[in-house]
């Protein structure tokens, strides 16, 4: 073996830079043995790239600026996603936001368009000149909706919207007509029979519901238009069509005249309407609405500690009253799709009332929401309104499998009348039946089941009664108890 021995691999490396030139020209270096030839060769077939021509400060140069490369890609696109997360939270989150500030400013615009002539209605001389309006605080924003409570002449209202602005409603096309028909004084040839017609198609429209023969417009609209004869101006015109695109304004507006378990329309301004303020129920709440939101006065003396002892039967009992009517007083049976506590209210006289109505629907309505395609009963749930699925068809059906009273009983009924809250009630007989006829409505399917669920809504409205003037008795035995202990003497009168 020669004395030079195999060169270790650190002096293959430094001369690979020669070794690669001299494979190019076929040349072997002088000097080299034959060992130190073969670890220069093995040196460069195990470096990827030598092999072919390439030397070690390019490859290393290349791996660099590739690693480097992708580091800066992917920081750049992690950056690019976050700030873009971050943006898209910010819009979502605040854009909307329910301020003050911002419900003042559409309040203002609002004036700003009534004193432009462009908008109108019985609540704009109050709210704009008179200031008989004073804005009390926003409630909420949802969607584009705008809710807000104020005070109108010391009467607690609420304003609503569904959309911000009022150039965000459709325009009635019949003004974009005579505008270029007739030119500016095209307004006057309007007749308030051309009103009601197009007004009894857009609620048609909303509703789902054949509007009567007999409508009149003073019922969509304000008091102050009622038994007038002149032409009605373009910005009358103007507000009420944006008015009967709202479908919960068109809804309060038909079911008014009809029924007291909606909440009132007091009146408008251009896009914006007032509805009475009630006491909305509460989730969080065991009674689920507060006897303190009813602002009793303390004069009420016993009538306050009567309505204490028997409110939640009183209110439950208003609660199957209002079913009765949705279900036989009209044209149609109107269906109630987002049953809830916060969707409700009650007055002083403990009378239910739907105040969240974006959600009820009449029967042609509630037919052509359920009807679509459909692998299983899962596809046909439309929040609380469900039906079943044909599956030789793949079609869900028309009909509402469950009821008003059904879902009522499950998301009301049952956590009032649950012995977890009555306590030592719970073993009383009466509340006993009360309890299994709540369970029984459960269970049962009003929409195919019509005959049954009649049967136990009046079954309930019986234990309901009883279960009053229970409460009253025990209430007028307790009292004359504490009567008769009550000794008097010189030192206690």
């Amino acid at each position: 073996m020669s004395r030079e021995g195999p060169l270790t691999t650190n002096k293959a490396f430094f001369q690979l830079l020669d070794w690669s030139q001299a494979q190019r020209r076929q040349q072997i270096v002088p000097g080299q043995s034959a060992s130190s030839r073969g670890v220069m060769l093995w040196a460069v077939r195990s470096v990827p790239g030598l092999g072919r021509g390439g030397t070690v400060l390019r490859w290393l140069r290349g791996r660099v600026c590739r690693r480097s490369a992708l580091i800066f890609v992917l920081l750049w696109l992690v950056s690019w996603l976050s700030l873009s997360g971050l943006l898209f939270v910010h819009r979502s989150m605040f854009s909307d936001l329910c301020t003050d500030d911002k419900s003042r400013r559409i309040l203002q615009r609002v004036c700003e368009e009534y004193q432009q002539g462009v908008l109108t209605g019985d609540l704009c001389e109050d709210l704009c000149v008179g200031g008989h309006v004073e804005y009390k605080r926003c409630l909420y924003y949802e969607n584009g909706k705008k809710v807000m409570a104020a005070s109108w002449r010391g009467l607690p209202v609420v304003l609503k919207s569904k959309l911000e602005n009022f150039s965000s409603y459709e325009a009635l096309a019949l003004l974009e007509y005579q505008d270029g028909a007739g030119g500016p004084g095209g307004e006057e040839e309007l007749s308030p029979l051309d009103v009601v017609f197009y007004a009894t198609l857009e609620i048609k429209n909303s509703l789902g519901l054949e509007a009567e023969t007999n409508l009149s417009l003073p019922r969509f609209w304000s008091q102050r238009l009622k038994e007038r004869e002149q032409p009605y101006t373009r910005a009358e015109l103007a507000s009420l069509w944006a008015l009967l695109q709202q479908e919960e304004y068109t809804f309060l507006r038909v079911m008014q005249d009809l029924t007291d378990h909606v909440a009132k329309v007091l009146g408008s301004c251009g896009h914006f309407y007032a509805v009475e303020y009630l006491a909305a129920g509460h989730a969080w709440d065991q009674n689920i609405f507060s006897i303190d939101d009813l602002s009793l006065s303390p004069q009420d003396g016993p009538g306050r500690t009567l309505m204490e002892v028997d409110m939640v039967p009183r209110v439950a009992l208003s609660f199957l009253d209002m079913v009765g009517h949705f279900e036989n007083d009209f044209s149609h049976h109107l269906h109630l799709c987002d049953i809830k506590p916060e969707n409700f209210a009650i007055r002083k006289d403990l009378t239910v009332a739907a105040i969240d109505v974006d959600m009820a629907f009449f029967e042609p309505k509630m037919q052509d929401i359920l009807e679509q395609n459909c692998t299983n009963d899962n596809d046909c749930n439309f929040f609380d309104c469900i039906s079943k699925c044909d599956t030789k068809r793949n079609k869900c059906g028309s009909k509402r499998k469950n009821s008003n009273l059904q879902v009522i009983c499950e998301k009301i009924f049952r956590s009032w009348f649950s012995p977890t809250l009555l306590g030592d009630k719970a073993e009383r007989p009466l509340q006993v039946e009360l309890q299994q006829a709540v369970q029984d409505c459960v269970e049962t399917e009003g929409g195919e089941e019509v005959e049954r669920a009649r049967a136990i809504r009046l079954k309930l409205q019986g234990l309901l009664t009883q279960l009053i003037q229970e409460e009253l008795d025990n209430h007028q035995s307790q009292k004359q108890a504490r009567e008769t202990h009550r000794v008097h003497t010189a030192l206690n009168f």
